[in-house]
């Protein structure tokens, strides 16, 4: 039991240690496999956001995301934190 508990809290904090180490993600910059790393964004998704940035330039914010086919308000919001914009290509 007890070695059952020590893996269970060292699961616990590397998973929290995760959490806080994870870096936000620059959606003018992104490669694909970058962008499949956020949750609830699959390779079609991905392929898309990076085909909509390549037609019609960097995303100005992150709300403009929802302007890419597959791409709801509701996985822009439960993304935002994960997320950032940078200026230039």
């Amino acid at each position: 039991m007890d070695i059952l508990r020590k893996v269970v809290l060292t699961l616990l904090l590397v998973t929290s240690l995760n959490c806080f180490a994870e870096e936000a993600i620059d959606i003018n910059v992104a490669d694909q496999a970058t962008l499949m790393t956020i949750k609830g964004i699959g390779e079609k998704r991905a392929a898309a956001i990076v085909a909509y940035r390549d037609k019609n330039g960097n995303f100005k914010s992150i709300d403009e995301l929802i302007e890419v086919k597959g791409i709801s308000e509701s996985l822009v919001e439960k993304s935002r934190a994960l997320l950032k914009i940078s200026s230039s290509k």
